[in-house]
């Protein structure tokens, strides 16, 4: 096999293998493995090579902290104070898609419908970042807030943040519910003010008997999502 193929073999065994983790291992992520996983990220391609994306990495007390807040503020019905909004709702298609992973973590995890006890345990650990034991909170510059490129080069590195990560074996979900109250995560992490709080990843050693991390949601084929123009065969 040569060294281009064996290349793509690994390319593909990260992109194709990688699944969102919502359960980890009590286990410490090194701080080297951490800046390593970043690094790798961090090649991801920005608009005129800008890379206006910042990293807080969280653990520890700090963590719990953030963790503690932001479920007793969502308890108590604070309103979200996330600073980068989301839509409100789906409809059509994209609504579909969201029940239908529900629906998948769901069955794995033995949710019955009817069940409210098992269904706020699964909210609760998503205020809690789903326990795991390290936090990296993706900012931007306020001075580029409204500029459309800033959070889109953000994403970009979010999921290369992702799949760097499951190269080195640790597993990762992007979480926007553990962020939910801004200013928790800001006094915590101590976020500076001129910092925009985009998004968050949860990161750690995959717990391979959590039964909602042997999921694989469900995707678009390429016939559904691609059109060819003016493109032979």
């Amino acid at each position: 096999m040569s060294e281009h193929d064996q290349i793509a073999q690994a390319y593909q065994s990260v992109v194709m293998g990688r699944r969102s983790i919502r359960g980890y291992l009590p286990k410490p992520v090194p701080k080297a493995l951490v800046e390593e996983v970043i690094a790798m990220a961090m090649r991801a391609p920005s608009s005129l090579n800008t890379q206006p994306w910042n990293f807080t990495v969280v653990s520890g007390a700090a963590l719990d902290a953030i963790r503690k807040g932001n479920t007793e503020r969502n308890l108590a019905g604070v309103p979200s104070s996330r600073e980068f909004k989301a839509s409100e709702s789906y409809e059509g298609a994209h609504r579909e898609r969201q029940i239908g992973v529900a629906k998948q973590l769901f069955a794995a995890m033995d949710i019955p419908r009817e069940d409210k006890a098992k269904r706020l345990d699964w909210v609760l650990r998503g205020f809690r970042q789903f326990d795991a034991p390290v936090s990296i909170i993706i900012t931007y510059d306020k001075v580029l807030q409204g500029n459309d490129i800033a959070p889109f080069d953000c994403g970009a590195v979010v999921n290369a943040l992702v799949n760097a990560a499951w190269s080195r074996g640790l597993g990762c979900v992007i979480n926007s519910q553990g962020i939910m109250q801004s200013p928790v995560v800001r006094e915590n992490a101590r976020i500076p003010d001129d910092q925009l709080i985009m998004m968050c990843v949860a990161m750690g050693w995959p717990d391979e008997s959590f039964p909602a991390n042997a999921v694989v949601s469900h995707r678009k084929s390429v016939e559904e999502a691609v059109t060819f123009i003016d493109f032979e065969e």
